[in-house]
């Protein structure tokens, strides 16, 4: 438990929530060589999306005490993956527990948090219990909305980078792959799945049957970005387009392709268009 603190996020608080965390995650390594790579897995997410998140605060202009807000967050956001593996030996939530309610449980039995003034805990707290929901609750607003949305497209942009490499080592070695494969792997995929990505739907868990369907679902994640930058990022470094190798080599598959490209290139076109609309205002 840390010293209290005044309202503002203060860089040494990150730094020793930094350290914290480095801390609560070695206690979770040990013989097990399957338990130690799953763990590395979401230690080294979170560094990643630290550094995603702190991208994002720059490109959207956020101040430095709401970028500093925005680190702890995403430093925190996947806090219960850890227990939820070593308890259940998955990171599937459906079939072991919601990985969000019990990171926030576990923030506050570790009251790692507790010496951060009430509001800014409120916002770290509520951006974590809610970075994993399907939809954001209707009744967020303000600052407690924006870091809701901002941990959520963080999140993506490394998971989708975490999953092109995972799909990479499993097709080089699937003998040795030493990750969770989370469904059935084959040629086959849900052709409703196809249905909804085309028509701009975003896809339930529920739904997935096989990993092909996962895949899918995931380049369908673009339609639940909520910044032009995220997609910027994704695009700058052609994660679809690794996406896309991994699945079947058909006409279903390349007009999932053209949609989703499509669409992204669509928002970014109308971010240019307003940002050049203010230009001319300016002029």
């Amino acid at each position: 438990m840390l010293s209290a603190s005044p309202d503002v996020m203060e860089q040494k608080w990150v730094k020793k929530f930094r350290a914290w965390f480095v801390d609560y995650v070695a206690g979770f390594y040990g013989d097990d060589e399957y338990l130690n790579a799953n763990v590395k897995l979401k230690e080294d997410h979170t560094q990643r999306t630290c550094e995603e998140i702190r991208y994002l605060a720059k490109e959207l202009d956020l101040s430095g005490n709401q970028t500093r807000i925005a680190e702890v967050i995403a430093l925190f956001h996947d806090i219960g993956r850890f227990e939820q593996f070593v308890r259940y030996r998955t990171y599937v939530d459906s079939r072991s527990v919601n990985h969000c309610l019990l990171g926030l449980e576990i923030l506050r039995q570790t009251k790692v948090l507790d010496g951060v003034a009430y509001p800014e805990r409120q916002l770290i707290e509520k951006a974590v219990e809610y970075h994993g929901s399907r939809e954001l609750p209707k009744d967020l607003d303000g600052e407690c909305l924006l870091f809701s949305k901002l941990i959520r497209d963080a999140d993506k942009i490394d998971v989708l980078y975490v999953v092109t490499d995972y799909y990479r080592q499993y097709a080089d070695n699937p003998q040795g792959f030493k990750l969770e494969i989370e469904l059935p792997d084959g040629p086959e995929y849900s052709t409703e799945v196809v249905k909804e990505l085309l028509r701009g739907q975003r896809i339930d868990y529920s739904e997935l049957r096989t990993l092909n369907d996962m895949k899918l679902c995931q380049l369908g994640w673009v339609y639940d970005v909520n910044f032009t930058p995220t997609l910027k990022r994704i695009k700058q470094r052609r994660l679809l387009e690794m996406l896309v190798d991994f699945l079947p080599k058909n006409k279903d598959i390349e007009r999932v392709k053209e949609k989703i490209f499509e669409y992204v290139d669509f928002r970014i076109s109308q971010e240019k268009k307003e940002h050049n609309g203010n230009l001319s205002h300016m002029i």
